[in-house]
């Protein structure tokens, strides 16, 4: 089995777009969560949400952006992100060994929105002859390989808000195995739109801190009161360490493991007990060879809600026993919201920017500690704190679990 390293980070989040701006809003607490600009709120409980502010032409021709759905677009602008990170140099680079897995939970949200209401109101011939095309999740990976030409295996994970990490480390095996040099990998959402929010809103999952929409994601605190949706994506370069060496890239960190479960419990809540989530950290501890007292920081799911944060809380408690109280555990979903089918990769972004800085990013809006959850969560300002190891969660409707692990070099 081969060592695979990350060599190139490519985020586009709400609160600041590349590497450097996204470390740089992590370290100033940064809130990328305001009121929705992208349609008209008023009529939703929920009116605030993280909103990528960019302009996807200083990217992408115009031409052929009318051909891609936004989740398509912030993937494809996050890709040349963690591409140009990277260094490699495609023209020497044999491209039928780069491969591309990027995920989405949702897929094209916005296109399917616009083009029902043409075809309810116009009929199906005017519907876009690239409608499909332009809604499915594998196309993320799909346009990345055709824009850059590579060959390699193309893939995509769907598994709701595990996609990220599921993406990541399905793409893990495929450089672990062999079978590339280069995987791009990671995942993009664009859902905020008014029919995903109004879902999300009807099932009572979502915020209602309107009126204090930075303050409205609050991890592990007591006044906690249900997720911010978010838009965004995130592209990481796994690569094979020996070809990284060989081409003399700056290497920021070593993926060594990857675990995953499932509840089996709920169509939407985690397991009380927290039964998966803690399979899937002891998973990727035993796939890295590591002891949990090797573990120093867990970028935690941490998605604000009543149930999950208590679940998590449990499970790491489960996982590490008596070190759990030495643990320091983050949610950056304080700043940016739930990305869903994006949130584990780019929280593997800032996973990996931990090791690399020494500084561990912070649980902002902690103002009010909920006194069941007892850890230490790195309240309201960043810290400085060298570790070795780093793991990053995800968990995800279906009851689906996943967990990267990562090494400091």
């Amino acid at each position: 089995m081969r060592r695979v390293v990350i060599t190139g980070l490519g985020p586009v989040a709400p609160n600041a777009i590349g590497a450097e701006e996204f470390h740089k809003a992590q370290l100033e607490c940064r809130s990328g969560i305001g009121r929705i600009t992208r349609f008209d709120p008023s009529p939703l409980r929920c009116q605030i949400a993280g909103e990528v502010k960019i302009n996807p032409e200083e990217y992408i021709d115009k031409r052929e952006l009318r051909r891609l759905d936004r989740f398509v677009q912030l993937a494809l602008i996050a890709g040349e992100l963690a591409l140009k990170d990277s260094g490699l140099d495609l023209e020497k680079e044999d491209r039928t060994r780069i491969g591309t897995l990027v995920g989405s939970g949702i897929g094209g949200m916005e296109t399917w929105e616009t083009q029902s209401k043409v075809f309810h109101e116009r009929g199906p011939d005017r519907l876009s002859p690239f409608f499909i095309p332009m809604i499915i999740a594998n196309m993320a990976s799909g346009q990345l390989a055709m824009r850059y030409g590579f060959m390699g295996p193309s893939s995509t994970s769907v598994t709701a808000c595990t996609t990220g990490a599921d993406a990541i480390g399905n793409a893990f095996r495929v450089v672990q195995l062999g079978e590339v040099e280069v995987m791009v990998t990671g995942g993009t959402e664009a859902v905020v739109t008014a029919m995903a929010m109004g879902g999300f809103d009807v099932m009572r999952a979502l915020s209602t801190r309107n009126d204090e929409p930075t303050k409205a994601s609050r991890p592990f605190s007591a006044s906690r009161d249900g997720f911010v949706l978010s838009e965004g994506a995130a592209v990481i370069i796994l690569e094979d360490y020996e070809h990284a060496k060989a081409r003399g890239a700056r290497i920021y960190a070593e993926l060594v493991g990857f675990g995953r479960s499932a509840d089996a419990y709920h169509i939407t809540d985690p397991h009380p007990q927290g039964t998966g989530a803690a399979l899937a950290m002891t998973g990727a501890m035993r796939d890295a060879k590591i002891n949990p007292e090797q573990v120093g920081y867990i970028n935690a799911h941490g998605t604000s809600t009543p149930v999950g944060d208590k679940a998590e809380t449990l499970a790491i408690k489960k996982v590490f026993g008596d070190h759990a109280k030495k643990l320091a555990v983050s949610s950056t979903k304080s700043m940016i919201g739930h990305l869903l089918g994006a949130a584990g990769s780019i929280e593997a972004i800032a996973s990996v920017q931990a090791l690399v800085s020494g500084v561990l990013p912070p649980t902002i809006n902690l103002t009010d500690p909920d006194p069941e959850l007892d850890l230490d969560y790195v309240p309201n300002a960043p810290r400085e704190q060298q570790v070795e190891y780093a793991l990053s969660n995800s968990f995800a409707f279906g009851g689906m679990n996943a967990t990267l692990a990562f090494k400091r070099v």
